[in-house]
């Protein structure tokens, strides 16, 4: 496991829990408004190993309920299923961000899992315009399927450039994740991006999202604004 950082107390991260949050290095995606490009390549200087977390996490019992691993992208990493079961030895809820592009690695974590939030980054038509790489859509796809159908608890979320989603790209994202359990529009925060020229980019304004938001509210269960 390659660690790119750790945040030692987390109240958003997970839902309704006390959290640290685990960054780990290297991501297959390039999205021009990543907030941690720091983390995208993968080193061989972790700023923590992983004996030194579980040390500090062992200083943490009764104090958190939880541990949210990011990246990065969490399911290229090697280790990443026994570290999972390491942590769920100590007896901490364990919530996976992930961008969907590996499932089989998705379904191997699936019983050691206590939440997934999961990206969906555009509608597939625009995935590869988003991600800036040729991404596989059917890996996509295949994820969305494995969450819905697990018994874990879950999310979806989508970033949101003005500049780069409209409306109709939502109704197509409801259509992809129809069903879903929960939904997060999130707001592009212009603060540190990947893509310098990002900053002056822009996010939709209260009321459009609401708009948004009662449209998805046709397919999706629970659709939430988060910014």
């Amino acid at each position: 496991m390659q660690i790119g950082g750790v945040q030692k107390t987390s109240l958003l991260d997970y839902p309704d829990k006390i959290s640290a949050i685990v960054f780990t290095r290297g991501c297959n995606f390039r999205c021009g408004y990543c907030h941690n490009p720091e983390l995208i390549a993968i080193t061989n200087e972790p700023a923590w190993t992983c004996a030194g977390f579980f040390e500090f996490l062992n200083t943490r019992k009764g104090k958190l309920d939880g541990v949210v691993i990011t990246g990065g992208e969490p399911c290229i990493q090697s280790g990443l299923i026994d570290f999972i079961k390491q942590i769920k030895n100590m007896e901490f809820l364990v919530k996976l961000d992930t961008n969907g592009t590996f499932p089989d690695v998705l379904r191997q974590s699936l019983p050691y899992l206590d939440y997934i939030a999961m990206d969906i980054k555009a509608p597939l038509d625009k995935y590869k315009a988003i991600t800036r790489v040729d991404a596989d859509t059917e890996k996509i796809k295949e994820s969305i399927n494995i969450i819905m159908q697990s018994p874990v608890d879950y999310e979806f979320r989508t970033t949101v450039v003005k500049e780069q989603l409209t409306f109709d790209d939502f109704d197509k994202i409801g259509d992809l994740i129809k069903g879903a359990k929960r939904y997060y529009l999130q707001k592009f925060v212009p603060s540190k991006t990947l893509d310098r020229t990002l900053i002056s980019a822009s996010t939709y304004s209260d009321s459009d999202f609401e708009l948004v938001s009662t449209k998805l509210r046709l397919k999706i269960k629970n659709v939430f604004l988060r910014g």
